[in-house]
């Protein structure tokens, strides 16, 4: 029987096909993969450049009243009229309460006229004297019942005085807590007085900003309440001592409220300006960390992403001081880092 040949013209045809298609397989990949090592990346830049770095601190306060009371009696009686209503303005002053004060007005009554009829004794004993009728120590006596009547007269004239609540400041008026027929005592809360034109602000600030702390220094105050609004003031004291516990420094500040939007207890965003520099200023999100190291992309003439070692500062928020490793005028990539490599090409788009 004839041996069957191992290699016929079409097994050999296809061996050669197939060796053919691989090759060709191979040096298209070995062409394709530079193209796409090359692949142009679209990024987006913004141009390094000095500008005004204005280092801002910032705290949280608590606003007070300027000046605030709690309005109570001196003494225990019943409420007989009231001359103010919830929230008025009242004037430095004002009557705002009045107790019964019928038996204080009474017992003033009374000394008054003891008062008058002891001093028309003594002028009498005076008069006795000169014609050496009286003697010395009938004059030193009823001298002595005038003087005791006229403070016991100063005593009931300062007790009826209390029956009478009056104003110590102008300011604004709370709820009214009490009613006509009252009775009341010293504690009692009648109401609020608080006197919110200029009102004051107490936040503090680390001990790593002491040294830029002063007097008169000018502060921004922002309320949730008023979004986008600024109410200015400045600093009107300093604590003389640092809090060894949380290693801050207790401020405060008076900020202007002429029209009373502000009110005390209100939660205060305190902006505090420490000074104004020449920086250059980026984008955090332009920072790369590697490690301990910090790096951002430069676009180059001829487009393509160059990896550049820089030394940053100060931070706020969304933004950061570079120090060294930029020159102004330079390209610097802000958005697209992800796919950048050093030598990439780029695309910068606009906007």
């Amino acid at each position: 029987m004839a041996k069957r040949a191992l290699f016929t013209p079409v097994s050999f045809a296809v061996v050669a096909l197939a060796v053919l298609t691989a090759y060709l397989f191979i040096m298209n990949e070995k062409q394709v993969t530079p193209e796409r090592q090359q692949q142009v990346v679209p990024v987006r830049i913004q141009e390094a450049a000095i500008s005004e770095y204005r280092d801002i601190i910032e705290a949280l306060g608590t606003a007070q009243a300027n000046e605030s009371i709690v309005v109570t009696p001196q003494r225990q009686d019943v409420v007989e009229r009231i001359y103010f209503e919830d929230g008025d303005y009242a004037e430095q002053g004002q009557l705002l309460v009045e107790l019964n004060s019928r038996e204080e007005q009474a017992n003033v009554q009374e000394l008054e006229f003891r008062l008058g009829e002891a001093t028309r004794q003594l002028d009498r004993l005076q008069n006795l004297a000169r014609e050496n009728v009286a003697s010395r120590q009938q004059l030193e006596e009823q001298d002595v019942l005038v003087k005791e009547i006229t403070a016991q007269l100063e005593v009931a004239r300062t007790k009826l005085a209390e029956m009478k609540i009056y104003a110590p400041f102008a300011g604004r008026l709370g709820i009214r807590r009490i009613s006509i027929g009252s009775l009341v005592g010293p504690g009692d809360e009648i109401t609020t007085l608080d006197d919110t034109t200029p009102i004051k602000v107490d936040f503090n600030i680390p001990e790593l900003y002491f040294a830029s702390l002063a007097v008169g220094q000018k502060v921004t105050a922002r309320s949730s309440a008023y979004p986008g609004e600024q109410f200015e003031g400045i600093i009107q004291s300093i604590d003389s001592r640092v809090d060894p516990l949380t290693r801050s420094v207790l401020v405060r500040a008076q900020v202007k409220n002429e029209d009373g939007r502000l009110r005390p207890g209100m939660l205060l965003r305190i902006s505090l300006l420490r000074s104004i520099d020449e920086a250059m200023i980026l984008p955090e999100k332009a920072i790369l960390p590697i490690q301990e190291r910090q790096y951002v992309y430069v676009v180059t003439d001829d487009n393509r992403a160059r990896q550049v070692e820089v030394t940053i500062g100060r931070r706020k928020p969304g933004m950061v001081e570079i120090t060294s490793g930029l020159e102004a005028g330079e390209k610097v990539v802000v958005e697209g880092l992800v796919r950048l490599r050093d030598g990439v090409p780029v695309s910068v788009q606009g906007g």
